[in-house]
């Protein structure tokens, strides 16, 4: 298989084989465990091209546990006008990564 699109936590993530991907914190796995993602919506193969509806019945992309962590610091600012109001939050989004192992169709 060339690609594949899979769909976990909320977003769409085109993926190949020995990729490595960073996508939304998946919990309850350990470096080096093995994981499925079973939200296949397309599958691309050289010539062919299959395309779910809306998902792909049968296929799963096979992925490795490579990390967890936190991304960069982003700050959040409220500020109201004339009235000394202002508020500074920072806020880190976890993530996972994984490295893509197999395409399955």
């Amino acid at each position: 298989m060339d690609f594949a699109v899979i769909k976990t936590g909320g977003k769409q993530y085109k993926v190949a084989a020995g990729d490595i991907l960073t996508v939304e914190k998946l919990s309850g796995y350990e470096e080096g465990g093995k994981l499925t993602f079973g939200e296949v919506l397309l599958v691309a193969d050289g010539d062919k091209t299959m395309v779910g509806d809306p998902l792909i019945k049968g296929a799963s992309v096979e992925a490795e546990f490579v990390a967890e962590g936190k991304g960069k610091k982003i700050l959040v600012l409220r500020y109201k006008n004339k009235t000394n109001y202002r508020k500074k939050k920072g806020h880190r989004q976890p993530y996972t990564k994984v490295k893509i192992s197999k395409i399955k169709a």
